[in-house]
């Protein structure tokens, strides 16, 4: 019994045999027997069942990767090198001379120098850049300054200063005259005022020129501005200053003001106040300039000053006596040689990763050009845009990171905004940089999927740099008074995505499915072609997509699936019109995988939103692929049979590992079911119509092969020889176990054959052929199955009946547990046993098995012993009782509503009546006919009675009105019937005799209206078991009479028998119908119950039955 405790099942629903698909596969297998029935014409051969599925497994295996949209992170799955692209010495910029610019000898470098050496010294000048002050002095009383700035260049003569015995004095612009030293500034340049400010901004650029570079000195002072004329405004009447005489007296001005500014004194209030000063020595300013922050300085250590002063300073060449300058070459271009010379030295063609250069030139290299940049007096503009004509040059001759470029194109945009344009014929060299660049990105962009494949991540970021690079490009165009494109990039970019898309089709076309070749010869390469087609759009959209779209803003997924899916559409169409007039199975198989892989197509572009895939030119391809598609299913039909029959054939029905417990044809019958509705799923049949022709012959024959295997397993376990003494057979629980994994497998397969339908014709979610089918295979399976159990327990009848008979001979003296325990051991000992072997389901369905089988054992014995004691039947009772706790389990086992029904019903009434007396038990007798129901009412005919209880005559009024459509019992088709009433049990109405009404002769609805009384008391008709019974007999002159049915009726519902009438006699009630019928099963055990009682009125009842049965027929 402990061996059911941990068994969590439920019971399953019993199914009414019913005719199905069993009956031609049972013809089919039998003609298959004896002589084996081969597939349709030119059908695959029986051995090639395993390869068939193996190719199905294949088909897919590859759509596994076609479920929803593609995601980048799945599709990007390389990170080696980007492809290399392709490169041309010739488009490089190319030197004016042939000799290398860093390959002279030591003796030629010589003779450089001393060329240098002798040759005239340069012209300098100083770019200075007055940009920002901050954190000065407040001068004025509202807590500000009017700040201005004077500097000019200090030769060396004007830097020294005459030492005292006091303070120490600096220079300054505005010194007394009293001090005797004279203003030796050269060129004194003056800033604006910037009023009521403590951090003026003034961006003003002045130009000094510099006789020594290693003595002079640039000096700047900032004043704080007052209303009165002060120094600031007598340097401003510098341009009015005509002739040697005016130039006099500016100079006198200059030393007037600065005299009378530093002159304190009660009517010098209003003169400017000093503010800080710097000087900076020009041979400190660095060969490349600085833009940095000076802490401004007093005029002496008793000034007062705070802040900095923000310049940017550059020390430029004017002119100088070089071979270039000689020949007319402007710096601008001997700085565009040198770099071109300068990245073809330095670029590492050699090494692995020379396409990521970044342009990352040496120390020597880098200082050489910031000199030339320097001193060629190059703007930042220039020296980004140069950069940009250089390496966007040598890109395409080596090539360089993308990144880098799109750099140099940001620098260059940056400056662009800030400085005015560039002279015509520097612009005219950018714009053309720009076509160059463009030219060969377009060319680059035609190969899309060779140099940028989408599955290389390193590839597609270079693409998405390159992508950046061409919008940089379109920014500049409305910039250029010369338009370096003809068109919009972006219709030159698409034209030539378009172009590159029907390269790569024409390619892939000529590789895989040549034209010039038959179509039964193409079919094969056509299918890879689409699949590559799918494979790219899946690129497309996952990868490339985004990218063109976010950049450029063209939406290149569009683009190239109109493209690609016109031209795979235009060859389909051409090939199945070549192929369907002439289609062998295998043509069919190959038409049905290219179908699956054009149907992606759609259906990739109808998932994402928004899109409509009736307007594709794959609409309707369906329709020419429909022939192949229904010759492909007749072969997928042969195929399985053939495969299942195969895997029949070398299954040891044995499990297959411990974690199983069903066999190795099985698994692989579940995996051609899964495997077929899955490619059904992927067919995805889009017309309705003949996509219920289609999966309803596909349904029939899944059911087909379910049944065969069914069947082939059942043979294959009955042409085993079973082991002797072996109650419990392994190979029968396997067989079990593989028709419940089959009937699981097949279910799930067939629910997923469901086509599209309307609303009115799905019943349960499915189409009602489909459901048909599926209810019809399901009632099959589960007969399979209930065959299979009657099998395996059919092995254990022997013994439950000898335990069971070892109950019945035990002797009373003997305990009940002690009588029951063999049985319970057994019991105990061969459920351990299925447990381990069975399934859930299946253990549930040999435990009822068992239970019907134990519940039969008990009723034959009982029926073996009629005359028994009455501990007899106690015992038994105590065997149900125990019987009932050991299969239910505490819950775990059968539930006790499946427990107690049916035959459980039964004999537990045997067993209580076996414990009533006679009395009781003829009682029980006439309660089973009150509670008999007519299954067919209208099949033996209907009587209508009145009955009334008149309580003054204490009597019982039974009125026989009609019958209608009795059976015709006689040769004519008629009968002669007549009716018989008595009352019941004849205990209860001892003196009470029956009485009958007259023959009505040759009719099926006699009419009787007679009136019978039976004087009785209502007390006694108040029992429960009282009841007046009805029995129609047919009358025969010659023979016996014929019994056509009866009727009983219960005493207490009778008007006046619990309720009394008001009026006495007075008659009351309406007609009431009863249908006649026949004893059934449980009337008649209550009688063979009585027959095994040997007491005077058991015998008397069951003699006076006996008369009567003489007349019935058999039960039908």
């Amino acid at each position: 019994m402990s061996s059911l405790l941990d068994i969590k099942t439920s019971v399953l629903r019993q199914v009414q045999a019913c005719p199905s698909f069993r009956r031609r596969t049972e013809e089919e297998l039998g003609s298959s027997s004896a002589d084996p029935q081969e597939p349709a014409t030119g059908a695959w051969k029986p051995g090639d069942g395993v390869e068939f599925f193996a190719q199905i497994r294949l088909i897919l295996k590859k759509r596994e990767g076609r479920r929803g949209l593609p995601c980048p992170e799945v599709l990007l799955c390389s990170g080696l090198p980007a492809p290399a692209e392709p490169v041309d010495p010739n488009r490089g910029l190319r030197a004016l001379t042939q000799e290398e610019v860093f390959g002279t000898s030591p003796k030629e470098h010589e003779e450089a120098i001393e060329r240098v050496k002798k040759a005239k010294a340069p012209t300098y000048a100083l770019k200075v850049s007055v940009l920002r002050a901050k954190n000065l002095l407040a001068k004025d009383p509202n807590g500000f300054s009017d700040p201005y700035c004077m500097l000019g260049i200090l030769p060396a003569s004007g830097a020294s200063q005459e030492p005292g015995p006091h303070k120490e004095q600096r220079f300054s612009f505005r010194k007394g005259a009293k001090r005797g030293n004279p203003l030796l500034a050269k060129c004194i340049q003056v800033t604006e005022v910037k009023s009521s400010t403590l951090n003026p901004v003034w961006k003003e650029n002045f130009l000094f020129e510099i006789e020594d570079v290693n003595t002079d000195q640039l000096h700047l002072d900032i004043w704080d501005h007052d209303d009165d004329v002060s120094l600031v405004e007598a340097c401003r009447k510098l341009n009015e200053v005509i002739g040697l005489k005016g130039m006099s007296r500016y100079f006198k001005q200059i030393v007037k003001s600065a005299r009378a500014n530093g002159t304190a004194g009660s009517t010098e209030d209003h003169t400017d106040d000093f503010l800080g000063c710097l000087n900076i020595p020009i041979w400190e300013v660095p060969v490349a300039g600085e833009d940095r922050w000076f802490k401004l300085e007093p005029r002496s250590s008793a000034s007062r000053v705070q802040g900095d002063c923000q310049l940017a300073l550059k020390l430029i060449t004017t002119q100088r006596d070089t071979g270039m300058s000689q020949r007319g070459r402007s710096g601008f271009l001997s700085y565009l040689l040198l770099l071109s010379r300068l990245l073809q030295f330095e670029h590492p063609a050699q090494e692995p990763n020379s396409s990521s250069w970044r342009g990352e030139l040496s120390g020597p290299a880098a200082t050489v050009l910031c000199l030339h940049g320097a001193q060629s007096n190059l703007s930042a503009l220039q020296l980004a845009v140069l950069h940009w004509q250089v390496s966007s040059r040598h890109h395409q001759t080596r090539t360089l990171d993308y990144g880098y470029l799109l750099g140099l194109l940001e620098d260059m945009q940056a400056h662009w905004e800030e400085a005015a344009s560039l002279p015509q014929e520097q612009e005219e060299s950018l714009a053309d940089s720009f076509s160059a660049f463009s030219e060969f990105a377009l060319r680059l962009l035609r190969q899309l999927r060779d140099y940028f494949p989408a599955s290389n991540s390193t590839a597609v970021n270079r693409l998405e740099l390159l992508l950046k690079c061409l919008d940089k490009l379109q920014l500049f165009q409305p910039s250029f008074e010369i338009c370096p494109f003809e068109t919009e990039l972006n219709m030159d970019i698409a034209a030539a995505l378009k172009r590159g898309n029907r390269e790569w089709y024409d390619r892939l076309l000529d590789t895989k499915s040549p034209r010039e070749q038959p179509g039964l010869q193409r079919l094969a390469g056509m299918v890879e072609l689409v699949d590559a087609v799918y494979e790219d759009l899946q690129s497309c959209y996952g990868v490339y997509a985004s990218l063109f779209h976010s950049i450029i803003k063209i939406d290149f997924f569009t683009l190239t699936f109109r493209q690609l899916e016109r031209l795979v559409a235009e060859e389909a169409w051409v090939l199945t019109e070549e192929l369907n007039p002439k289609m062998p199975l295998l043509v069919a198989s190959q038409l049905f995988e290219l179908y699956l892989t054009l149907a992606d197509i759609q259906r990739f572009w109808s998932s994402i939103p928004g899109r409509d895939s009736r307007s594709l030119a794959l609409a309707g391809i369906h329709a020419p692929f429909l022939p192949a598609v229904k010759l492909w299913l007749q072969v997928l039909r042969d195929q399985a049979k053939w495969r299942l029959q195969g895997a029949v054939d070398v299954d040891t029905l044995e499990p297959m590992d411990t974690s199983s417990k069903h066999s190795s044809s099985a698994a692989t019958a579940s995996q051609c079911f899964s495997h077929i509705q899955e490619l059904w799923t992927c067919l995805a049949w889009p017309d309705p119509a003949q996509a219920q022709g289609l999966g309803t012959q596909l349904s029939q024959d899944l059911c087909e092969a379910a049944l065969l295997y069914a069947e082939l397993l059942r043979k294959k376990v009955q042409a085993q020889p079973g082991a002797a003494g072996e109650a419990v057979s392994e190979p029968l629980c396997v067989v079990l176990n593989n028709v419940e994994l089959l009937r699981r497998a097949v279910g799930q397969a067939l629910r997923g054959l469901a086509w599209p339908e309307g609303p009115s014709g799905l019943e349960a979610g499915l189409p009602r052929p489909l459901l048909s089918c599926v209810q019809a295979l399901e009632e099959d399976l589960q007969r399979e199955a209930r065959t299979v159990t009657a099998h395996l327990t059919s092995k254990m009848v022997g013994d439950i009946r000898k335990y069971v008979q070892h109950i019945s001979l035990s002797p009373d003296s003997i305990q009940n547990d002690e009588a029951v325990a063999p049985l319970m051991k057994y019991l105990d000992e061969k459920l351990a046993l299925l447990k381990a072997l069975l399934v859930k389901e299946n253990l549930s369905r040999v435990l009822e098995a068992l239970w019907e089988l134990l519940l039969q054992a008990i009723l034959q014995a009982l029926g073996a012993n009629l005359d028994v004691s009455a501990d007899f039947y106690s015992r038994f009772h105590f065997t149900l009782e125990a019987l009932v706790t050991f299969f239910h389990a505490e819950g775990q086992g059968l539930p006790l509503e499946n427990l107690k029904d049916g035959s459980y019903k039964r004999l537990e009434k045997e067993l209580r009546l076996h414990k009533c007396t006679t009395r009781e038990c003829i009682e029980q007798y006439y309660l089973d006919k009150l509670k008999q129901r007519s299954l067919e009412q209208n099949r033996f005919g209907r009587l209508s009675v009145r009955c009334h209880y008149e309580v003054a005559e204490q009597r019982l009024a039974v009125e026989v009105l009609h019958a209608a459509d009795l059976l015709p019992l006689d040769a004519n088709g008629l009968s002669d019937p007549f009716v018989i009433v008595e009352l019941g049990p004849p205990h209860l109405f001892p003196l009470v005799r029956s009485q009958r009404t007259q023959v009505k002769s040759r009719t099926l609805h006699p009419v009787y209206d007679e009136l019978f009384y039976f004087s009785v008391p209502a007390e006694v008709c108040r029992r429960r078991a009282a009841c007046v019974l009805f029995t129609v007999m047919d009358h025969d002159w010659l023979s016996t009479n014929d019994f056509a049915g009866e009727a009983a009726l219960s005493l207490a519902s009778i008007g006046g028998i619990v309720r009394s009438q008001v009026g006495g006699s007075v008659r009351a009630g309406q007609p009431i119908t009863l249908h006649l019928r026949r004893p059934r099963a449980q009337v008649r055990s209550t009688l063979r119950m009585l027959e095994g009682r040997t007491n005077r009125e058991a015998q008397e009842f069951v003699k006076r039955l006996r008369e009567l049965e003489k007349c019935m027929e058999a039960d039908p």
